[in-house]
């Protein structure tokens, strides 16, 4: 970065976080092109290059005069306020020639040179995503179909005052998806002068199929498909409402305007996301006898996508609860995984499951099912605590007084049997 540069940094920084509408610059990466011939075939290399967008009036002095200036002058357009809520450090801010591909129509402004050489201009927020096209006013006529070839070339230091002609923006470039919810998909549209005659297209692609799902036709006034409202348009919003989120809405979804020669469109991602259900085979309190054993299991069921962690902790119950001075919950070991589940509705099921060998040093301690997935901001946790007890007196007496009973009872059958026998030996013994 340049030294002026970096004092303007220094001063912005002292002065406190400015959002973009109180900045009147935004360093940027100009992505320039150069098209050539090689062997008959059209090879393009790029050039990343220095550049500002710098807001002001024409005339205005460049606030980097080491890079390249697209001076940004008034129009009915203001690209800052599209990004008003952002700071700008936030920003990510790309320049790119723009090819017409041949098709030449006037732009609708007054006074100025006839023709036109556009850039376009991409501000990328992580909540959103904003498109500009700037006009740079000229004296030179188009080249042709293939202008990309012949583009005027453009010093280091150069200065080209241009306005914004029209902007596209999305306020949802990436969204996550409940199963049933409905979603509506931002999509915004402006442009500097009344009744453009504008087309309006909506497009779904997965796994290289392409749908449309929507498409606006403003010189006929006709539209074909459902999600965007027709009143909506009038105003500038293009957003596609879609109705009940199933697995097969996942996918790539392109809003696309079109004012000629400019065309531009916006992708947004739809993930699915369905979080698990987590339920334990037992109740918050189990109790079992020192020497018993127990099957615990903990259900994850209905989830999506696939990927999914199932934890078992142990821990004192008396200390489960404090945050300071406790020890860390200890890992199970013996925890078995069962193989997932593809349910009728595409989403996936797992179970965890140990077996609990009942011993009086574990009486009081607290085992829990931790279960994280992506659709979860927090593991879902289940917990459940284990009391063991010894066997009860009367169960002894019952085993063992049992037993000493029978014992006797066998004796003095036995012993019954042995003066039988004898009385009847002494009488059978022949005088």
């Amino acid at each position: 970065m340049s030294l002026i540069l970096k004092i303007l940094s220094y001063l912005c920084l002292c002065a406190g976080v400015q959002c973009v509408h109180q900045v009147s610059w935004l360093p940027c990466k100009f992505t320039d092109e150069h098209v050539f011939m090689n062997d008959g075939l059209t090879e393009t290399q790029h050039i990343h290059r220095e550049a500002m967008l710098q807001f002001g009036q024409a005339g205005d002095t460049p606030v980097n005069p080491h890079a390249i200036t697209f001076l940004i002058t008034g129009s009915k357009l203001d690209l800052r306020r599209f990004v008003e809520d952002a700071e700008a450090e936030q920003l990510e801010c790309e320049l790119r020639r723009y090819s017409t591909g041949g098709i030449y129509v006037r732009w609708p402004f007054k006074g100025g040179q006839e023709y036109n050489r556009w850039f376009s201009c991409i501000l990328k927020h992580d909540k959103f995503t904003v498109t500009g096209f700037l006009r740079h006013p000229s004296d030179e006529p188009p080249p042709g179909q293939q202008d990309y070839r012949s583009w005027p070339a453009i010093g280091d230091r150069e200065t080209l005052t241009t306005s914004v002609a029209m902007v596209i923006k999305t306020q949802s470039p990436s969204v996550r998806a409940g199963l049933g919810s409905q979603q509506k998909l931002h999509c915004q549209f402006a442009v500097d002068h009344k009744a453009p005659n504008v087309t309006v297209e909506w497009h779904r692609q997965h796994r290289g199929e392409r749908t449309r799902l929507f498409s606006y036709n403003g010189r006929t006034g006709r539209s074909e498909g459902s999600g965007v409202g027709q009143r909506s348009l009038a105003g500038g919003d293009a957003s596609y409402s879609l109705p009940f989120a199933k697995m097969t809405s996942e996918g790539t979804y392109i809003c696309s305007v079109s004012v000629i020669p400019l065309f531009v469109s916006l992708d947004i991602s739809l993930h699915i996301e369905e979080p698990p259900r987590v339920s334990l085979n037992i109740g918050p309190a189990l109790s079992l006898q020192e020497g018993g054993e127990q099957k615990v299991s903990c259900d994850a069921e209905s989830y999506y996508p696939l990927d999914v962690e199932i934890v078992w902790y142990v821990q004192d119950a008396a200390t489960a609860g404090r945050r300071v001075g406790a020890p860390l919950p200890k890992e199970l070991q013996n925890v078995l995984l069962s193989s997932h589940k593809h349910n009728q509705d595409n989403t996936y099921s797992l179970t965890a499951f140990f077996y609990l060998e009942a011993s009086l040093k574990d009486s009081g301690k607290q085992y829990t099912c931790s279960v994280s997935h992506q659709s979860l901001r927090m593991p879902i946790r289940k917990s459940f605590i284990l009391t063991v007890e010894e066997p009860s007196s009367w169960m002894y007496n019952l085993v063992f007084g049992f037993g000493a009973v029978t014992l006797v009872v066998v004796l003095l059958v036995l012993l019954r049997y042995l003066q039988s026998a004898r009385k009847q030996a002494v009488m059978k013994k022949p005088y």
